[in-house]
């Protein structure tokens, strides 16, 4: 019957059927073959609803949203603009750090692309660098921001691996930045040899954007000085995000109507969080299973056999997440992957925090890596693109991202240095 049960479940899997009736599904059929009662899954429900962090969620997915349906990221541009345009590649490297800025806000790479994508890749053109380039920019850039709080896949990956979201916070930001700084480096090299337009300096002109961005730009150190000042907590920092967002949108700059804009944004928003929310409860029923079957030592029984070293683990693990991270939305990857792969790597050294660096860096490249990453499929909507022509665009940058993760997951105090500094 078992049997019968997981076929249906590849069949609805092959016809499209929603991720979280997969599995779901194949949670309820391997808790009845082994004569438990399938109650188990909804027990978990429960839990993951009584789960602290889980407030923070819906609260900073709403607060992204709202930022990037305002005419924020206009604003951050053109301050960004006026304190790199000066620079060889400068352009290059505002659409980087603005596109960081609103992934770790939004939490959703497509949303960064098709906020973002509209209004920087007209000026990249413009200011002479090529189509090519321009395209893999963006395609790469969308998902920049996954390492940096309050992102999302952050607070998922905590919740997952049960690990502390505010140390997890502090682990993203150097590796974040140096990804960045990485990419940032080869837009210069290639600004340079393209001979590209570069702005002056203007002291004035910085004045002015900042002062048009100026309610804006504070709006993360409020959130990470409030968390590690030991003012509020990552749940409270949430609430207060959006309260501040609410503000400065609706009452201050005005970009969004509360009758016309709110109730869409909400919507919006609030389908992206169900549909994780949704997706983890029926995962966490399923980890439970693979729990009390000991389904990851035995897995660890048999890579032991053929991996002798952590460097060894950590290699076959970025392989293997590059190839999930190409497959997988991140979301689905953490919740089907995490409760894997976490107890095997705890028996190879691998420190959790530095773990949920590794595996969110590779599936942040995930998201542009051929042949199916979803970054690839959203830019050609986006920018009507042949998705060959994305392929093309985006490896030169997947290439950068690649060496990053090399750096991230072989020198972990990167990751961890920050976590020890601030005693989390």
């Amino acid at each position: 019957m078992t049997t019968f049960y997981v076929i249906a479940l590849l069949l609805c899997a092959i016809c499209g059927a929603p991720l979280f009736i997969i599995i779901g599904g194949l949670a309820l059929a391997l808790f009845a073959a082994t004569g438990i009662d399938p109650q188990a899954v909804i027990i978990e429900l429960y839990r993951l609803a009584s789960a602290p962090m889980l407030i923070a969620i819906p609260l900073f997915t709403f607060a992204g949203y709202l930022l990037a349906e305002s005419k924020s990221p206009e604003r951050m541009v053109e301050l960004y603009r006026a304190l790199f345009g000066w620079m060889p590649g400068g352009l290059a490297i505002v659409s980087f750090v603005a596109c960081a800025f609103f992934t770790a806000f939004t939490g959703a790479s497509g949303v960064t692309i098709i906020a973002l994508g509209g209004l920087l890749y007209p000026i990249l053109i413009k200011e002479k660098y090529s189509e090519k380039f321009s395209l893999g920019l963006l395609t790469t850039g969308g998902s920049l921001g996954l390492l940096f709080p309050p992102s999302l896949p952050l607070i998922l990956f905590a919740i997952i691996a049960q690990v502390n979201v505010d140390a997890l916070f502090l682990a993203g930001i150097i590796p974040g930045i140096l990804l960045i700084a990485l990419l940032s480096l080869f837009s210069i090299r290639a600004g340079v040899k393209s001979g590209v337009t570069r702005q002056p300096f203007e002291l004035a002109r910085v004045k002015k954007a900042f002062w048009n961005a100026a309610w804006i730009v504070p709006l993360p150190l409020v959130i990470l000085g409030g968390i590690y000042g030991g003012i509020f907590t990552a749940s409270e920092a949430a609430a207060i995000a959006v309260v501040y967002v609410l503000i400065i949108e609706v009452l201050i700059y005005k970009d969004i109507s509360i009758h016309r804009d709110i109730p869409k944004i909400a919507a919006n928003s609030m389908i992206l969080v169900g549909g994780v929310l949704i997706i983890l409860g029926c995962a966490l029923g399923l980890t439970n299973y693979l729990v009390d079957e000991q389904i990851p030592m035995k897995i660890l029984g048999v890579m032991k056999t053929f991996i002798t070293s952590k460097f060894m683990f950590l290699a076959v693990l970025n392989i293997f997440l590059l190839v999930v991270g190409c497959l997988m939305d991140i979301f689905s990857a953490t919740i089907v992957v995490v409760p894997l792969i976490v107890p095997i790597a705890k028996e190879f050294g691998v420190n959790p925090i530095h773990l949920g660096i590794i595996f969110l860096t590779n599936l942040e490249i995930g998201y542009s890596t051929p042949p199916v990453g979803m970054n690839l499929f959203i830019s050609s909507f986006r920018f009507k693109k042949p998705i060959p022509e994305l392929y093309r665009a985006s490896l030169p940058f997947l290439g950068v991202l690649l060496v990053a993760l090399i750096i991230i997951t072989y020198v972990p105090d990167l990751s961890l240095w920050l976590v020890r500094l601030f005693g989390r």
